[in-house]
């Protein structure tokens, strides 16, 4: 099942992170990806987005900014925040805090952000304590699982749909991994929000 809202024992361990983010009057949604920018996924996406007018939050690997320059700039350019989602996609519950906040200091000299998303979500307390005096920890409310081998596009779909509300931060991918669920998913998403007169939001 997809927890797509932490219990709350887990969004205490990080206080002030954000994972949802109302605005009051207004249904609005949150559109970020993780782990792109890639040549293969990530123009697609833009084009997407330039097709109905959306902007979002592009979390980066650091190592592919600097293997695909052209593809960041790409996503600045076109008005979308990026922020920083680590040099080399490291686990920080499995790192050191030392090797793990030295990796995402190294993917600083790439992205230039104040935000931050730590990859799958887990990082050990005294790392969040670190990295929040220089980043704006930002979380989830709906994850679609779009990467996972055991979801269809449906699946993924129906996980936006399911879980969706006012002041969610939704996560897509723009990987490989999710590019058959997500290219799917993503446009069918977006139409049904619409739809449901959701306000498309920049973080």
């Amino acid at each position: 099942m997809l927890i797509e809202q932490p219990p709350k024992i887990y969004r205490m361990l990080f206080p002030g992170a954000l994972w949802r983010k109302p605005v009051e009057g207004q249904k609005t949604v949150y559109l970020t990806f993780d782990d792109g920018p890639i040549p293969d996924i990530t123009p697609w996406v833009l084009d997407l987005l330039d097709k109905y007018e959306i902007k979002a939050t592009f979390f980066c690997v650091g190592d592919n900014v600097r293997k695909h320059p052209d593809i960041y700039k790409m996503v600045l350019e076109r008005g979308h925040r990026v922020g920083n989602h680590t040099f080399n996609h490291v686990q920080g519950i499995r790192k050191l805090s030392k090797r793990y906040l030295e990796n995402t200091r190294l993917a600083s000299e790439y992205i230039d952000s104040e935000l931050f998303r730590p990859p799958h979500g887990h990082m050990r307390v005294p790392q969040f304590f670190t990295l929040r005096r220089y980043y704006k920890i930002v979380m989830w409310d709906v994850v679609t699982r779009d990467y996972s081998k055991l979801m269809t596009p449906e699946k993924v779909f129906e996980n936006v749909k399911r879980y969706t509300r006012d002041g969610s931060v939704i996560v897509f991918h723009d990987s490989l991994k999710a590019e058959k669920n997500m290219k799917y998913a993503l446009p069918q998403s977006i139409e049904w929000l619409k739809e449901q007169g959701y306000t498309f939001k920049l973080l």
